[in-house]
């Protein structure tokens, strides 16, 4: 009877565990530090521009939307299929070209783009044009893919996402 019921749990939890991705592989793209670059690789896989995740180490909510939302398949398919994905420590040192060519920090880059609190989300067209920011953690994956959708249906050029979130 007990191997019949943990069969049983396998064969219920198993689709749960197939739907739970590694956010650090399946969500977050492997960057050399250029974005202006980035833009030229953006525009050549027809994306819609390029997604920054502005983190840093120990912060409780960068943490659970990684844990609840960026590890979501559906999420990271979403995203991936319309942005280039990065994560930006702000207080990081790292080398990092700009949209304009710039050579700075990711720090240095966070401060210019008035990333203040974590996580910050913003998002760049193919011109490297800042077009959409959201701060803090969204509520859940929902609002994560409303917001995407938000930027990639061109709403953020016409009202503001809180706007946009009560009209769907």
């Amino acid at each position: 009877m007990r191997q019949i019921l943990i069969a049983f749990f396998l064969l219920w939890a198993a689709p749960v565990w197939a739907d739970v991705r590694d956010p650090g592989t399946h969500f977050f793209q492997a960057s050399f530090g250029d974005l202006k670059a980035d833009l030229a690789t953006a525009k050549a896989q027809g994306k819609k521009g390029v997604f920054l995740f502005f983190e840093m180490d120990d912060c409780p909510f960068c943490a659970r939307m990684k844990s609840t939302v960026l590890n979501q398949s559906d999420v990271q398919d979403a995203y991936r299929a319309q942005f280039l994905v990065y994560s930006i420590d702000v207080n990081g040192d790292t080398p990092l070209t700009d949209f304009q060519g710039k050579e700075t920090t990711e720090k240095a880059f966070a401060l210019v783009n008035r990333v203040r609190a974590t996580p910050t989300l913003l998002f760049f067209n193919l011109d490297g044009k800042l077009v959409a920011r959201f701060t803090g953690p969204t509520k859940n994956k929902d609002e994560f893919l409303l917001l995407g959708r938000y930027v990639t249906e061109g709403a953020h050029a016409s009202q503001p996402f809180t706007q946009y979130k009560q009209g769907k």
